[in-house]
């Protein structure tokens, strides 16, 4: 029996806004309750959750297409496996609102990615289904590979031969998108040498990978996975292994390549990984016995399975435009609309990009660079003027920074946009193929500082520090979106070695018009805003204008103060440092960064140049030493003290007022 078509129905009452009916969804509390179910009831309840994973993401936003398409997938392997005796591992984990709810937090699943809420990736704390935090891309089979070897370890130190039936699966679920980055091939290639037991799920929701899929290959899949076929090739392979070499060889060539002819899957096997698919992953009819045939089979080369899937699955509104429900706003379930914010300032985003073009359109050696992000990093709008002059590489950070490179190396101009948190993965490229050579690649880093719902995994806190610490890399930041405009172009001019430019995710602050072309501005040069007054507030970045509401405070208690724009973090203004530590009693510096960032370069600093032994009191204003979770971005700097009031309790604190208050971070 084929399943029925996934489409939700939004209830007819109460204008988008009320629950959907879950009966069957209400009898579930944990995954063991779905393994008493028949394949109509987990039909059924596939459909259920799809419904009430619409209506939670509705309140709350979130990645809503991603989840509506492994909303069968996620039912299918827990009515199979022992979760969470069996580990079940999500690659990214943005797909997992429907295995939230399954898993016991469904009574919470409203709160995603509000401040004390639900996670909107897995994490390891917040339940053990969860058994591996993700939110980066391209983790979940290494993390396998290392839960089977550890299982496999731990067998063999028991020195007990366990029975099929206790036996530990791990399951890692990855997308297409994902396996373009180069970490899931390592991941592979290493499983399939070490032949530890673990199976794969190929989540293709984008048939880049897959012939089209249909009851000819289900039926293959469960033919080639069941235990009958595999005892049977088996046999075989041991039977060939007494053949002279050559004829091995043959034989087990033979074998993959009959395998092939039928379903595909050549890499996966040449990887040593026994490939099953493709095969309908909204068909329940399929995935159940093909998933209970993986689950029983003997010890041997890691399965993988290909499931073909589509984003936004059984709603209309995500099934027309994956894109744009990737990741929603609130929206109303009945109409699909999302709800959008009063019209404002431009993102920084957006002026990144319009400052880029018109960078290009002055100097054709000027290119666009992303790791699958064109949209986040407003290089989509580059490559509507410039398609030959974008590239996209896919999630592959490590190489979009060599990439760009070998670009510098014949006379380009390449702006590498990416988040501040993904070129982490990227730091080794960063070090030894950019900045060693002294080539002009340009880092644009999007989402600098606190991201708000997206929480700690995407938060660009480091950059400042793992960059500040590279020779001669010139890093600037800034503080509105004018100051951009300006950096952009500087970025463009700057020949001599490699830059990099952050600036926050959201809209600036609309102070004035932003210049159709920024101005090229002097390299290591700061500006003063203000002057006057025992405190010298020096920023780097946008928090700026929250230093300057901060000096009308201080102004208005008495006590005027000068506020300067560093710009630069390398090469650091010693000239305007070394004078506000001279003429000031007490210098704050103020960053949207971790710990051993831009105030440790002032300080260092000052202290060789000997501004401490003459009594100046410096604070460093950072983010905690801690990982901030989830909240809104003005509910996160409040509590990190990184607002106006931090900033004025930390001048009167260092000024010895009294009745000051201490600052949330000193």
């Amino acid at each position: 029996m084929a399943n029925p078509p996934n489409t939700f129905a939004p209830p007819s009452s109460g204008g988008g806004g009320a629950p959907p009916a879950t009966p069957l969804l209400d009898r579930v509390r944990v995954p063991a309750d779905l393994r008493n179910f028949s394949g109509e009831q987990l039909r059924q309840l596939a459909d259920e959750l799809r419904a009430e994973t619409i209506h939670a993401v509705s309140q709350t936003g979130g990645h809503l297409g991603a989840s509506l398409g492994v909303v069968e997938l996620t039912v299918a392997i827990h009515a199979v496996f022992d979760t969470p005796q069996d580990r079940l591992i999500w690659d990214v984990g943005h797909q997992t609102y429907p295995h939230k709810i399954l898993t016991g937090r469904r009574d919470r699943i409203r709160t995603l990615r509000q401040g004390g809420g639900l996670s909107g990736f897995t994490r390891r704390s917040e339940s053990e289904y969860d058994p591996f935090g993700a939110a980066h891309s391209s983790t979940s089979i290494s993390a396998g590979l290392g839960m089977a070897v550890a299982r496999d370890l731990k067998r063999a130190t028991a020195r007990k031969a366990p029975s099929r039936r206790d036996e530990q699966n791990v399951i890692a679920v990855i997308g297409d998108g994902a396996m373009s980055a180069g970490m899931a091939y390592e991941a592979m290639n290493n499983a399939g040498a070490m032949r530890s037991r673990l199976i794969v799920v190929l989540n293709d929701n984008d048939m880049s990978i897959a012939p089209p899929v249909g009851a000819m290959s289900a039926y293959l899949s469960r033919l080639i996975s069941s235990r009958p076929f595999l005892s049977l090739r088996e046999m075989m392979a041991k039977l060939a292994r007494r053949f002279p070499a050559p004829l091995e060889r043959a034989a087990r060539r033979a074998d993959e390549y009959a395998r092939g002819l039928l379903t595909g899957g050549t890499l996966f096997e040449e990887l040593g990984f026994y490939y099953v698919g493709p095969v309908d992953g909204h068909n329940l009819d399929h995935l159940l016995p093909l998933l209970r045939n993986l689950r029983d089979a003997e010890d041997g080369a890691p399965i993988l399975l290909h499931v073909v899937t589509q984003k936004g699955k059984g709603y209309a509104p995500a099934e027309e435009s994956a894109d744009k429900y990737h990741a929603v706003s609130k929206f109303n379930v009945v109409t699909g609309t999302q709800a959008k914010a009063p019209p404002g300032p431009p993102t920084y985003t957006k002026v990144f990009a319009q400052a880029l073009i018109a960078e290009a359109e002055a100097d054709e050696r000027i290119v666009g660079i992303t790791a699958a992000m064109p949209s986040g990093t407003g290089i989509d709008a580059f490559q509507k003027r410039f398609p030959k002059r974008t590239f996209d590489v896919g999630i592959a950070e490590q190489h979009a920074v060599t990439f760009a490179a070998g670009m510098a190396t014949e006379g380009m101009k390449p702006f590498v946009a990416i988040y501040s948190t993904f070129l982490q993965r990227a730091y080794d490229q960063v070090v030894h193929d950019v900045a060693l050579q002294k080539l002009p690649v340009r880092f644009a880093l999007d989402r600098a500082g606190l991201v708000g719902a997206d929480g700690a995994t995407h938060a660009g806190a480091y950059d400042i520090a793992y960059l500040g610490c590279i020779p001669e890399m010139v890093l600037m930041a800034s503080a509105d979106e004018v100051e951009l405009a300006h950096m952009v172009a500087t970025c463009a001019a700057y020949d001599e070695g490699p830059t990099a430019l952050r600036f926050p995710r959201g809209e600036g602050f609309g102070l004035e018009p932003v210049p159709a072309r920024g101005t090229v501005l002097e390299i290591g040069r700061g500006r003063v805003l203000r002057e006057g007054g025992k405190v010298a507030i020096l920023s780097y970045g946008a928090r700026l204008q929250e230093c300057l509401k901060a000096a009308d405070e201080l102004a208005a208690r008495g006590l005027p103060c000068t506020v300067a724009d560093a710009r630069f973090a390398k090469p650091l203004d010693t000239g305007l440092v070394e004078r506000l530590a001279r003429e000031h009693e007490v210098l704050i510096t103020i960053e949207e960064g971790s710990v051993c960032g831009f105030g440790a370069l002032v300080m260092q600093h000052l202290a060789w140049k000997g501004a401490f032994d003459h009594g100046l009191k410096f604070r460093p204003m950072v983010l905690p030493d801690l990982f901030i979770d989830h909240d809104t971005p003005k509910a996160q700097y409040e509590a990190c003290g990184l607002s106006a009031r931090g900033i004025v309790e930390t001048a009167v604190a260092a000024l010895g007022v009294e009745n000051a208050v201490r600052p949330a971070q000193a």
